[in-house]
């Protein structure tokens, strides 16, 4: 699910540099949180899938 995420995030903030600044920011934010989440879970030695 954690990887579902981080790809549709990853879309969205592609779409958002293509599409300007209105809602790149926002999406920007979201996919950081989202590597951080990632990297977190991984160092905790979690199951990612």
């Amino acid at each position: 699910m954690l990887w579902t995420i981080l790809v549709i995030l990853l879309i969205l903030w592609l779409l958002g540099l293509i599409s300007g600044y209105t809602m790149g920011g926002f999406i920007h934010i979201l996919l950081v949180i989202a590597v951080i989440v990632l990297v977190v879970r991984l160092i905790q030695g979690r199951k990612i899938l």
